[in-house]
């Protein structure tokens, strides 16, 4: 094999993505997938790529000092992708130290072992993804740059920038080649349905009220997944050792109107009449801290490296919406598990 590649968190939503986009694409590389499987990964999310040579999944805790000390000698990676991550905001509120432990010691720890392993960095690199949320909130107008200040406003925001902080600081400290990227709100299939997306699709599906923190005036930019993985591609191979990239999909929604838009697509879909779905909707206490609004300026990365969102924002959406009714037992086999007794008592969505 050309190269071994590390990916942390590949049966999550984004890992899952980007680990089918790799193993199909380079069939020279070995994919090591490592997750934990906690209640947000699903190996079902990667069935159609199980039995590729290429491919091997280890399940296992990136916050295991030993553990992937061993992982790296066993392996004797050339890169890290690194995903794995506790990832919602409401957990994140209820539970934070779960968020240090993963978000904080995890990267550590693997930075500590490619550090280890790493004696001649020559082709090496460690890749960390990271979010928007790091820079907190913007008002009106503006965008996130590469060079916004930091200044997260929750346990998760807060634990990944300093995630990003330690990547960093191995880079200037210790020379490890890195790049890092931080990426708006994904979308599309295999989301786990504590996001609003499929949060929302699920609830009209079956009549349920559907939860909008406040007014419904927040605001965020929306990325195809897809499109994220391949601009996390294309940084993997051509980003320049030491740099930050923003990826964004320069769509921005008002929380209310996109959940608008999905009642009347789902009306269409489901053969109600119009504006039937709207009707769901249900005004909920506001989150604590919630950030008014993101959104992210990916010209560095345009303009460096050719990447744009190649997919119209309607036609994802289609997408994802025509996804989640045609996995109804994809979705039913989450909704019996950690989902239905984590929010018996609580709405929540990014």
């Amino acid at each position: 094999m050309k190269k071994t590649i590390l990916i942390t968190g590949g049966a999550g939503f984004i890992g899952s993505h980007v680990v089918r986009l790799f193993v199909t694409k380079y069939s020279d590389y070995h994919i090591v997938n490592l997750d934990k499987l906690t209640y947000a990964g699903n190996l079902k999310n990667l069935e159609d790529i199980h039995a590729r040579s290429n491919y091997t999944f280890v399940k296992g805790d990136i916050a295991d000092k030993p553990f992937i000390s061993g992982l790296f000698q066993q392996f004797q990676f050339d890169a890290v992708i690194h995903l794995a991550a506790e990832s919602h905001v409401d957990r994140s509120i209820s539970g934070p130290l779960d968020f240090i432990v993963t978000n904080v010691n995890g990267t550590s720890s693997l930075l500590e072992a490619a550090r280890a392993a790493w004696i001649d960095t020559k082709g090496k690199l460690f890749y960390h993804v990271s979010t928007d949320e790091v820079y907190g909130s913007l008002g009106a107008e503006g965008y996130f740059t590469e060079t916004t200040p930091y200044a997260p406003r929750s346990p998760y925001s807060a634990s990944k920038a300093s995630s990003d902080h330690l990547v960093r600081a191995w880079h200037h400290t210790y020379n490890l080649p890195v790049v890092i990227s931080n990426c708006s709100n994904n979308y599309g299939p295999n989301q786990f349905p504590e996001k609003l997306l499929p949060l929302l699709i699920n609830n009209v599906k079956s009549s349920k009220p559907i939860p909008v923190y406040g007014k419904g005036e927040n605001i965020r930019d929306w990325l195809y997944v897809i499109d994220h993985a391949q601009a996390i591609d294309l940084i993997f191979h051509k980003g320049v050792i030491g740099e930050t990239y923003n990826i964004g999909g320069s769509n921005e929604w008002k929380n209310i109107d996109l959940i608008k838009l999905v009642c009347t697509l789902m009306d269409v879909k489901l053969g109600r009449k119009p504006g039937e779905s709207e009707k769901l909707i249900t005004f909920v206490k506001d989150r604590a801290g919630h950030d008014l609004r993101y959104a992210i300026d990916s010209s560095k990365l345009q303009r460096q490296l050719g990447w744009k969102p190649a997919t119209p924002f309607e036609q994802g959406l289609n997408q994802t919406i025509d996804w989640y009714l045609q996995n109804e037992q994809w979705l039913s086999d989450i909704l019996s598990g950690d989902y239905t007794s984590y929010y018996k008592s609580q709405y929540g969505h990014r």
